[in-house]
């Protein structure tokens, strides 16, 4: 399964049945799961933890150190999980000690070109559309999807379902289950159709575009809209998670209709 122009440090952890294609070099400390294909000319470095039935295509380079001029050359990692795919010519860095470590989760597809910065955290089915640009410190939930040539400024944290419309770039915090559109960046309506392919009832899609109607179209200011919300629906996971983010969010969170901004 491992072609002999590839080359494979002989202390690597390879599972017995990964492909490896010519022209493919795999570091000393690295880690790659059972059922995983490494194309050609992909570059795995120290610190790759790769889980299984994953695909990463040509070009490729895993775990590279941070192009952040404070790293040391502790020890981190980039980890990966299962059933990951990693289209052509896109770099992942591994962490620093800020977190030690970048993790991209399981079933996501990276596009290609894309770049994933030191100690980012991206959740589970997420997918990046073609030149993504994550700088360091982000944090991306699950079922994120960034359409082409986003750019996303370090520290951000983008929740959980959000969808962001290709060229954006984002400063502020983009919250879980929306859209985010426009320059600068603000709130477009919530990602109903994402939500309706997910399982969401009409009853939770209703909820969700209350509440942010409540934050961003109604012009109330940030606190003013959080109190009247929590008074105003019941308690709910997704209630929750929506006030929960926008109230522990550094950065603030981006503006809605009309804001002037």
């Amino acid at each position: 399964m491992i072609q002999p122009l590839a080359y494979i440090h002989p202390q690597a952890k390879i599972a017995d049945n990964v492909v490896v294609e010519p022209f493919a070099v795999i570091h000393k400390d690295v880690e790659i799961g059972e059922g995983t294909w490494i194309g050609s000319n992909v570059v795995i470095m120290d610190g790759a933890r790769i889980g299984k039935n994953c695909r990463i295509f040509p070009g490729s380079v895993i775990s590279g150190i941070p192009q952040d001029l404070k790293f040391a050359g502790e020890v981190t990692t980039a980890e990966i999980g299962d059933n990951t795919t990693i289209r052509e010519c896109v770099t992942i860095n591994r962490g620093t000690k800020d977190k030690w470590k970048t993790v991209v989760g399981s079933n996501c597809l990276i596009q290609a070109y894309s770049h994933i910065a030191h100690d980012c955290q991206v959740g589970n089915h997420c997918i990046f559309s073609n030149s993504t640009t994550l700088a360091g410190h982000i944090t991306i939930g699950d079922y994120v999807v960034l359409a082409g040539l986003v750019a996303i400024n370090q520290f951000v944290k983008v929740g959980s379902h959000a969808f962001v419309t290709g060229g954006s770039l984002v400063r502020k915090d983009v919250p879980p289950y929306v859209k985010a559109a426009r320059e600068p960046l603000s709130y477009a309506g919530i990602n109903s159709v994402g939500l309706r392919r997910r399982g969401f009832s009409s009853e939770q899609i209703q909820e969700i575009q209350e509440i942010y109607r409540m934050l961003f179209v109604k012009h109330n200011n940030v606190t003013k809209a959080l109190d009247m919300i929590e008074t105003e629906f019941k308690p709910t996971e997704i209630r929750d998670e929506i006030v929960d983010f926008i109230r522990n969010s550094n950065r603030g969170v981006m503006k809605g209709y009309g804001s002037g901004n």
